[in-house]
């Protein structure tokens, strides 16, 4: 999955570190909430890369901490970032939202079930709103985040009000029926 690998072969352009290092950063950065990546994923990801030569391992030890492999970028991985950039980038922008599934097949409910489902995601998204808030605010002082870190969570921020907006017109419009 070339988001996999962008993700990846990005956070080892940076500097170089372990496979459970960049699950770690990926759990803080949240990534895995808009990006399917899991923790498994990334152990792959890192053997596979390296089996194609994008990134080169060495095993080291530090202290009494058991031995583990440090992963960095080699030339071809630095092309390969590169290319994945371009490609990526240049690609339409396609959002997939699972919820759209439940919204395509709402009016084959009962109006009490279609209530209640759109009642569900409408609950989501405000947990979700209130999440990136705090996430937001948490980490908007933090000089380790980057700007397009912070760029991304107001992006996801705007993008959940929106859904949030395009919810409440749905039920709008149902009630009008």
């Amino acid at each position: 999955m070339a988001a996999i690998d962008l993700i990846v072969l990005g956070m080892l352009k940076k500097e170089p570190m372990g496979a459970y290092d960049i699950q770690k950063l990926v759990e803080y950065r949240n990534i895995s909430k808009w990006v399917k990546i899991s923790t498994p994923s990334i152990y792959k990801k890192a053997v596979q890369l390296e089996e194609k030569g994008f990134i080169k391992g060495c095993i080291v030890k530090e202290g009494k901490m058991p031995e583990k492999a440090v992963y960095s970028l080699t030339q071809s991985g630095e092309k390969e970032f590169e290319r994945l950039m371009l490609d990526i980038a240049a690609q339409p922008i396609h959002f997939f939202l699972d919820f759209n599934a439940v919204i395509v097949n709402l009016d084959s409910l009962p109006p009490e079930i279609r209530k209640s489902c759109v009642a569900s995601i409408q609950n989501n998204i405000k947990v979700l709103k209130t999440y990136l808030k705090e996430n937001i605010r948490e980490k908007e002082s933090l000089p380790e985040i980057p700007e397009t870190g912070m760029a991304v969570l107001r992006q996801q921020f705007i993008l959940a009000e929106a859904i949030e907006n395009w919810l409440a017109s749905l039920e709008q419009g149902a009630e009008n029926r």
